[in-house]
């Protein structure tokens, strides 16, 4: 597995022909990015998203060029606080145009899953997260291997299958 840096996988996941999906399997994480707006939102302040911009730009570019965005987030119920803010920013990337759904982690039991959340290029490229517990993203690593590829497909499309729209999602 080749592996790479932040620079280079924001780069990467902004380049797919087709479809792009992204499974999310963390109750939490340590974004540093993230982090001050989630602490705002504890704070009951708000936020104008802003720094969601430049993701829902490319988000709605890529609509219009045809091609799809879907994201599904495993979550454990009641969720987590990092969980219930994320629920509230969703909004702005799921008006630009990418799919959210939401999938109580009770219902994936019997789901295979990779070790790590991933994005999936055109079914022909995978980029694993590797995150520290606290929550930091420390590494990422790609595979175009079949057995990757076929896994990472196969745990998407089952969890897809029975995941709730973001607007139908009724958080705990």
């Amino acid at each position: 597995m080749a592996r790479l840096t932040v620079a280079e996988f924001e780069e990467a996941i902004r380049h797919f022909e087709k479809e792009s999906v992204h499974l999310e399997m963390r109750d939490s994480y340590g974004t540093e990015v993230e982090l001050p707006h989630m602490a705002a939102w504890a704070a009951g302040e708000p936020d104008d998203l802003a720094f969601m911009q430049p993701w829902c730009d490319d988000v709605r570019r890529f609509v219009a060029e045809g091609k799809s965005l879907r994201r599904a987030h495993v979550v454990s119920e009641p969720l987590s606080d990092y969980q219930r803010w994320a629920y509230t920013v969703v909004g702005a990337s799921e008006d630009a145009g990418e799919e959210h759904r939401w999938v109580p982690r009770r219902l994936v039991s019997s789901i295979p899953f990779p070790g790590n959340d991933f994005w999936m290029l055109d079914h022909r490229l995978v980029i694993f997260h590797h995150y520290a517990g606290d929550g930091r993203n420390i590494d990422f690593t790609t595979s175009t291997e079949p057995h990757d590829i076929e896994l990472c497909s196969s745990a998407f499309d089952a969890v897809w299958s029975i995941g709730i729209p973001h607007r139908e999602y009724q958080p705990d």
